[in-house]
């Protein structure tokens, strides 16, 4: 497990005292992958790297299985930092030394027994695939196979938490896909808990139970995958989430809506689970005095739940709209009227953040 506690740290820029943490505070429970995302100068990359120490808290607790890691001697401090892995994004490895001395090297820098170090080097290198890449040097191998050799490296010591710093943003979307799928075995087979910084929501999307969104240095939204996705809070989490799960609405939509009698309405309808299936909107055409104009939709996977939005236009007399809505929400299916002044702002924020602003 993996607490912080008002954590903050500070770092001197000329005269001026930049914040990169402000007071966090946040639990990584054991066996959790963890993915906190946000902008670049978030203070993502300064929060990882507080719990093995690459960066000492300014003041406030990072605690790693209940021990604060600033209160130990160095030799104690050793000895837990064998306990926790760390991957990189530029994958820091030595193109002097093979394959097999890049991830021996952890246990050679302990003392480690030869015979040991053959053995463990051996084991995770089947683990990650690149058995037959032993005496391989570093620059004959793909970007993918780096990360690998890197995610063995981690492996070697057999830590009880696994820190990914940004591990996947410089590969292609077809080798990431399997890099989060070997990070999953990881987590699953040898119950390692995985704390992993991004920029990327599709990464927190295929392989996170829980994430934190960060801002400014501080937690701005927290929660399971599924509620961030289904329910996001803060701006910069729903633009994080509309980067993966389309659900933004054309502003030509809410140009109309300013010149609305009263006569239509549009609404934001989110699915879960197996509600995605229920044929809702050929049930209120059917039942109701309205028409249905289907704007927008898709459907996503989430932690193996379907997860389904779609944005509707109903077109009647108020009562009858009125009576649709009600029903669809006796579906348990969240419903969300957008208006035109929902649109304003989001025209202000897609602006504020380089969207390009369509309609």
């Amino acid at each position: 497990m993996i607490e912080f506690i008002e954590t903050t740290k500070e770092f001197q820029v000329g005269q001026s005292t930049v914040k990169a943490l402000n007071h966090i505070n946040l639990t990584v429970q054991k066996g959790d992958i963890f993915g906190v995302i946000g902008f670049s100068g978030a203070g993502k990359s300064t929060l990882i790297r507080t719990v093995n120490l690459l960066e000492e808290p300014t003041a406030g607790q990072v605690l790693v299985n209940g021990i604060n890691l600033t209160s130990l001697s160095k030799k104690q401090l050793r000895e837990e930092k064998k306990k926790i892995g760390m991957i990189f994004q530029h994958f820091n490895l030595l193109n002097s030394k093979t394959v097999f001395e890049n991830v021996a090297m952890p246990l050679e820098l302990a003392g480690t027994q030869k015979t040991i170090i053959e053995s463990q080097v051996s084991e995770v290198l089947a683990f990650v695939g690149l058995e037959d890449k032993a005496n391989r040097y570093i620059d004959e191998l793909s970007g993918g196979q780096k990360q690998r050799v890197g995610i063995a490296r981690a492996l070697v010591t057999k830590p009880k938490i696994l820190l990914c710093d940004e591990a996947t943003s410089a590969l292609d979307p077809q080798t990431t896909k399997s890099i989060l799928e070997l990070l999953k075995r990881v987590n699953i087979e040898f119950s390692i808990t995985i704390l992993m910084i991004t920029h990327e929501m599709e990464v927190i999307r295929d392989i996170c139970n829980r994430v934190a969104v960060m801002e400014n240095g501080q937690i701005i939204e927290e929660g399971n995958v599924l509620d961030i996705f289904s329910a996001p809070k803060e701006d910069t989490t729903k633009n994080f989430v509309q980067s993966v799960v389309r659900d933004d609405i054309p502003l030509s939509i809410y140009e109309q809506l300013k010149e609305n009698n009263g006569s239509k309405r549009v609404y934001n309808m989110k699915f879960i689970g197996v509600d995605v299936g229920q044929p809702v909107v050929s049930q209120v055409a059917k039942r109701f005095n309205v028409d249905v104009n289907v704007l927008f939709g898709n459907i996503t996977e989430l932690q193996g739940i379907p997860f389904g939005h779609l944005i509707v236009e109903l077109v009647g007399p108020k009562a009858e709209i009125q009576k649709a809505f009600l029903y669809i929400q006796h579906k348990n299916i969240q419903m969300e009227e957008v208006s035109a002044h929902e649109g304003e702002r989001a025209n202000h924020y897609r602006r504020s953040v380089g969207y390009a602003v369509h309609g």
